[in-house]
């Protein structure tokens, strides 16, 4: 699992799976965000699984789903919405990465 710090409170990484939660929460994250949608590819863990094994290790959890190359002012908005109210650090995941530092980046630049 590569995670990227993107701030201090906010680090973005690939499709994590169920095994990779424990390490997400022994390095001290206190949230997970998922910005990727069930089913964009073919095998990825879903949602609830992440979800349940996000909150059995004591974390908060939340989807945003965002459509690779359609990120709305929406998703950045609601996103923005969302750090504001989870425990921090947060880890955000989508396939690679670049989505959830894409949305971060939307939120510097609308000033959320």
């Amino acid at each position: 699992m590569q995670i990227r710090q993107i701030t201090e409170d906010y680090s973005v990484a690939p499709q994590i799976g169920v095994e990779h939660v424990p390490l997400i929460a022994g390095a001290g994250f206190k949230s997970i965000v998922c910005n990727r949608p069930d089913d964009e590819d073919p095998g990825q863990p879903s949602v609830e699984i992440i979800r349940k094994a996000a909150e059995e290790a004591g974390l908060a959890f939340r989807h945003l789903p965002v459509i690779s190359g359609q990120m709305t002012e929406d998703n950045a908005r609601d996103q923005a919405a969302m750090l504001k109210e989870l425990p921090k650090p947060v880890l955000a995941y989508c396939r690679s990465g670049t989505r959830c530092a894409n949305l971060h980046a939307a939120i510097q630049q609308m000033g959320l």
